[in-house]
């Protein structure tokens, strides 16, 4: 499987928000082509609501809607880190 990191045009990173709170893992079709969240990211954004994931792009077919995983994440400066 070829990703890359989506560097061209507006969208790059994405919140929790931004990806309608989703619930469950799977494979979202959003404004900007599809997404699959897996149980591990969901269980960042439950701890940390507040955290952006760096969009990787995965690499399909002319003609089909762009699709994306998440890669890294960020946390806001302000966000104490629970080590619990």
């Amino acid at each position: 499987m070829l990703v890359r990191v989506a560097e061209e045009g507006p969208v790059n990173k994405i919140t929790w928000q931004k990806a309608g709170q989703v619930s469950e893992p799977g494979r979202y079709m959003l404004t900007f082509g599809w997404l699959t969240v897996t149980a591990d990211d969901l269980a960042v954004w439950e701890r940390y609501p507040d955290a952006s994931f760096t969009l990787v792009e995965i690499a399909t077919e002319p003609d089909v809607p762009d699709e994306y995983r998440l890669g890294t994440f960020e946390l806001p400066p302000n966000v104490l880190l629970d080590h619990s």
